[in-house]
């Protein structure tokens, strides 16, 4: 889902990184308003564990992958502002430490996932989210976060000169609709799972800390042991350019120790993986629960 470097035009990619900052601005100054220092801990667990399963790739057929996106499990946890400021803090750090998208793609990126896909994911939950039908609003939010992310990348991609055949088009969204429905069920089953142990965890986290050990231990585990089971395969996108024959186009701005989710300094593919994903894991958390922390000053002050 992530557009690396090199696949943008110049305006397209200017126009979103010019775009993303004033909306991630107005996302944290709404987050602000509902930040609480017991809520700080939910923020850096939350962004842990879905930095964690966006490592994770799960087959989707024609030697295409996915992987969960987070946005509306983001949203229907924390909120649509403090979902936003999150993803945006993911996708930061996935750029510029993991090369996991391009660094002048990353405003794409954050329009696509962490402001569109924040707000496609919430809407089902927020019309239909507090009754009886709940669950088909969690499922369908997590669906439809995927499905406007992964358009708005096509477009995007289309409006700056990527030669993507229908034939090719419809191919890859039919695969996009199969990795809807699987961020679906991963958003339904995770929510389910945290309102099982602690029905109020989500709006009182300091009535107990069961979850959030519960989603910190899982995060650790994917990171750790996890990305052994995922599959090789390219994801959406990835593969999109892969069939087009212009992934030489891939251009790296800034190289890290960390690229690609390894750490070179590890001889052992295990130890490299492992430490990178762990190495990861530490600074989402860090870095969320620090925003977690700043917003709840401005809230306070």
């Amino acid at each position: 889902m992530h557009i690396p470097d090199g696949f943008l035009s110049t305006p397209v990619w200017a126009a979103l990184d010019a775009a993303a900052i004033p909306a991630v601005g107005y996302f944290a100054g709404k987050a602000h308003g509902d930040a609480e220092q017991s809520r700080i801990p939910l923020l850096g667990v939350m962004g842990a564990f879905v930095f964690a399963a966006q490592m994770i790739n799960f087959p989707v057929g024609l030697g295409t992958s996915g992987h969960l996106v987070g946005a509306a499990l983001l949203a229907c946890t924390l909120g649509p502002a403090s979902a936003a400021v999150v993803m945006t803090a993911i996708l930061s750090i996935q750029a510029l430490v993991f090369q996991d998208g391009g660094i002048l793609a990353l405003g794409a990126n954050i329009v696509n996932m962490a402001i569109f896909g924040v707000l496609a994911g919430y809407l089902p939950y927020y019309l239909l989210g507090r009754g009886r039908w709940r669950n088909l609003a969690l499922f369908l939010g997590g669906m439809l976060s995927v499905l406007v992310s992964a358009t708005l990348a096509l477009v995007q991609l289309i409006v700056s000169g990527v030669p993507i055949r229908p034939l090719l088009l419809g191919v890859s969204a039919a695969l996009f609709v199969v990795t809807a429905a699987v961020e679906g069920a991963i958003t339904l089953s995770v929510v389910r799972a945290i309102e099982g142990i602690n029905p109020g965890w989500v709006a009182r986290p300091e009535t107990s800390r069961r979850p959030g050990i519960m989603l910190a231990a899982t995060a650790i585990g994917l990171a750790a042991v996890g990305v052994f089971a995922a599959s090789a395969a390219p994801d959406g996108i990835g593969k999109i350019l892969a069939d087009l024959g212009i992934t030489s186009q891939e251009q790296i701005l800034l190289a890290t120790p960390l690229a690609d989710y390894e750490a070179g300094v590890f001889q052992s593919p295990w130890l490299r993986k492992a430490a990178a994903g762990l190495a990861g894991v530490a600074l989402i958390y860090v870095v969320c629960a620090l925003l977690g922390r700043l917003l709840a000053r401005r809230r306070s002050a």
